[in-house]
C-alpha cells in the first residue's frame, strides 16, 4: 500500500507564495510602449518610481529605483527582503495593486549619474504628493520622506495591474481577515519601535497603521449593523 505524504512534506511552497510569484512576474512582464518609442516588459526598465495600493485602492507605499524595477520591486514582495517589510513598515500581504512609471530616457545610464539621479528624485516627489493627496488618510507608510529637490516635473506614463489572482483576492479581502493581519503589523511595528531608538518616521507609520485599523473596524463593525447588531445584557432571545 502506498504510504500518503503529509502536506508538510511535499517540497513545493505554500499556494498563496506561489500564486503571488506568478502574478508579479506577469505584470512585470507586461509589455510597455514607452514615449521613446521602444517597447520593453514593465520590470525591465532600469529607472522608474513605483506605488504599492491595497484592497481598498488605498496607496500605501512609493518607492524608486534605478537598478531595475523588476529587481526593487521582487525584493519587496518576495522572499529578499526590504528594511520596508523587515521594519514591519510594509506589509506584502496588502498589496494588491502595482503601478509604476518608468524612465526610459535613463535607461543606458550610470545609476551614479547626477542628472538622471535627481530627475528620479523629482518623480518619486510628485508621486508621492499625488498619493498622500489620493490618500483617505492623507499619508502612505514610508518611513521616510522623498528626498529634497526643486526640480518640478510631470509624471510620465505609467502602467498600473494587479497582482493577485481571484483566488487569492477571496481569502484575503475579508475585512475580518484584514483587521487581523493589519492588527499583526501594527504590533510587530510598536515592538520594533519600543526596542530600539527610532526617527519620528515610523512613529509617524504607526499612527498611520492606526487610522487604517481603526477606519476599516469602523466600517466593518457599521456594516453590520452598528450599534443596532450589539446584543442587550440579560435580554435572552426569544
Amino acid at each position: 500500500m502506498a504510504s500518503l505524504k503529509r502536506p508538510d512534506d511535499v517540497n513545493v511552497p505554500p499556494f498563496e507564495t506561489e500564486d503571488l510569484r506568478a502574478n508579479l512576474t506577469a505584470f512585470l512582464d507586461t509589455a510597455f510602449d514607452d514615449p521613446s518609442g521602444a517597447r520593453r516588459r514593465v520590470g525591465h526598465y532600469k529607472w522608474g518610481v513605483y506605488a504599492f495600493f491595497d484592497y481598498d485602492g488605498e496607496p500605501i507605499y512609493v518607492g524608486q529605483t534605478n537598478e531595475m524595477l523588476r529587481t526593487r520591486i521582487r525584493r519587496h514582495l518576495t522572499n529578499q527582503r526590504t528594511d520596508a517589510v523587515a521594519m514591519s513598515v510594509l506589509d506584502p500581504f496588502e498589496v494588491y495593486q502595482i503601478e509604476v512609471w518608468p524612465l526610459p530616457a535613463f535607461q543606458e545610464t550610470s545609476g551614479r549619474d547626477p542628472v538622471a539621479k535627481q530627475y528620479l528624485d523629482a518623480l518619486e516627489r510628485l508621486i508621492t504628493q499625488q498619493a498622500v493627496a489620493g490618500s483617505t488618510f492623507k499619508a502612505i507608510l514610508n518611513e521616510k520622506d522623498p528626498p529634497p529637490g526643486h526640480l518640478v516635473i510631470e509624471a510620465p506614463p505609467s502602467a498600473r495591474g494587479c497582482i493577485v489572482s481571484d483566488r487569492v483576492y477571496e481569502l484575503r479581502s475579508h475585512p475580518d481577515f484584514r483587521l487581523a493581519r493589519r492588527a499583526l503589523i501594527i504590533s510587530r511595528l510598536a515592538q520594533v519601535i519600543s526596542e530600539r531608538k527610532v526617527q519620528g518616521g515610523l512613529r509617524r507609520v504607526l499612527v498611520t497603521q492606526a487610522k487604517r485599523l481603526q477606519w476599516l473596524a469602523e466600517r466593518r463593525y457599521e456594516g453590520l449593523g452598528g450599534a443596532a447588531s450589539v446584543e442587550t445584557e440579560g435580554v435572552e432571545d426569544s
